[in-house]
C-alpha cells in the first residue's frame, strides 16, 4: 500500500493538473456516485491526509479517494486515451489535462464540511500541518492502554495513532531506533522521539521518487532492512528477518510484513 510520502507526491501531481481550473470532464465509475457530475466547477485544491486524498471543488464539495493496495492516479493531456485494460474508477479533467483514478480503493463525494466523516479518525498527519509528535506519542500510549501487551510494530500501523506510516517506514524507523517490532508499546522508552524519527524520514522521502532512508539512492541500497529479508544487515551483517506481524494466517497480507535485524533490534 502506498505510504504517506507517495500519497503526498500524488497530491502534488493532482494539484499541478487540476487546481484553479474548471472541470470539463467528470466521470464517477462507482455505483454510489454514478450520476454525480462536477463539470463546470472549479477545483480549489487537492491535499493528502495520511494515506487519503481530498480534492475540494467549489460549491462546498470534496472528492475523497484512497489508493489502498492497487490504486493510482495518472495525469494525461486533455484528449489523451485512457489506459486500456485498467479499471478506471474516476476521471476528472479540464481543458488542458485529465486525471485518471485507476483501481482506487475508495471513491466518495461528500460536503467539504463533513470531511471528518472519512478522515476525522486519523491521528496527526506525519506530512501535514497538524503534525504533533507529542500528540502522536500520547495516542500510542493510549493505544497501549487498550491493547494488552500490544506491540509497537502493530501500534505504528494504526492510522488512528499517527497517519501516513506503513510497512516500509515502520521497518526503517524501528531499525534506526534499535527497537524490536515485538516490543510492547508500554516498554518503548521515548515514544515522542520515535514519532519524530518517523516524521523526519517521511519528510525526507516526500520529494523522492523512491524510498531512501540510508542516504544512498542507488538501486537496491535505499533501505536498511525493508525488502531485505534473508540478506545481511547493512550495519552488523546478521541475516535480516521477515515475517508477518498481527492478524490471523488467513488474513496475512503484504502490508503486515515486518522486517527487522535480530541483532540490532533484539526482542
Amino acid at each position: 500500500m502506498p505510504e504517506g510520502d507517495a500519497v503526498y507526491r500524488t497530491a502534488v501531481r493532482l494539484r499541478a493538473a487540476l487546481d484553479g481550473r474548471v472541470l470539463t470532464r467528470s466521470d464517477f465509475r462507482v455505483p454510489k456516485h454514478a450520476t454525480a457530475d462536477l463539470t463546470g466547477r472549479t477545483v480549489i485544491e487537492t491535499v493528502s491526509r495520511g494515506k487519503h486524498l481530498l480534492t475540494r471543488v467549489d460549491g462546498g464539495l470534496t472528492v475523497h479517494t484512497h489508493l489502498r493496495m492497487d490504486g493510482s492516479w495518472r495525469v494525461l493531456p486533455a484528449g489523451g486515451r485512457l489506459p486500456p485494460g485498467d479499471v478506471v474508477r474516476l476521471v476528472l479533467g479540464n481543458a488542458e489535462q485529465v486525471a485518471v483514478g485507476i483501481r482506487l480503493g475508495m471513491v466518495d463525494l461528500l460536503p467539504t464540511a463533513r470531511e471528518d466523516d472519512v478522515v476525522g479518525h486519523l491521528g496527526p498527519d506525519l506530512l501535514g500541518p497538524d503534525w504533533d509528535a507529542a500528540l502522536a506519542a500520547a495516542r500510542l500510549a493510549a493505544w497501549a492502554g487498550t491493547h494488552d501487551e500490544g506491540t509497537i510494530g502493530e501500534a505504528l500501523l494504526d492510522q488512528r495513532n499517527l497517519a501516513g506510516i506503513g510497512t516500509i517506514y515502520r521497518a526503517e524507523t524501528l531499525f534506526l531506533a534499535g527497537i524490536s517490532p515485538w516490543r510492547p508499546v508500554a516498554r518503548v522508552g521515548d515514544l515522542e522521539h520515535l514519532a519524530d524519527l518517523a516524521h523526519r524520514l517521511l519528510m525526507a522521502g516526500r520529494r523522492r521518487a523512491a524510498t531512501v532512508t540510508t542516504g544512498d539512492p542507488r538501486p537496491g541500497r535505499g533501505t536498511w532492512v525493508y525488502g531485505r529479508g534473508g540478506r545481511p544487515c547493512r550495519r552488523c551483517g546478521t541475516r535480516v528477518g521477515v515475517t508477518h506481524l498481527g492478524g490471523a494466517p488467513a488474513t496475512r497480507s503484504p502490508e503486515r510484513l515486518v522486517y527487522w535485524c535480530p541483532a540490532c533490534q533484539p526482542r
